[in-house]
């Protein structure tokens, strides 16, 4: 399960996150690409937008569900 604790700097505010455990396999960026993003310079993915329809919010959960490393979360909270 992703920690919310180890979430990458990147990521937009919001629920959904990437942790430190990314292994950079493409899985997220391949099922979400409105929401996920590569850092070229670190080698991971990071949630750059958070979903904004039914559509991008459910492809964003079945990333998550996909992970192999389990490094994508959905606790994460609003930043001002």
């Amino acid at each position: 399960m992703a920690d919310k604790g180890k979430k990458h700097e990147g990521n937009a505010g919001g629920k959904f996150y990437v942790d430190t455990e990314c292994i950079d396999c493409d899985l997220c960026r391949e099922t979400a690409p409105a929401n996920f993003k590569r850092n070229d310079d670190g080698g991971y993915s990071f949630v750059f937008k958070q979903p904004e329809t039914s559509e991008q919010i459910d492809q964003c959960r079945e990333a998550m569900e996909g992970c192999p490393v389990e490094a994508i979360g959905q606790d994460g909270e609003e930043q001002a």
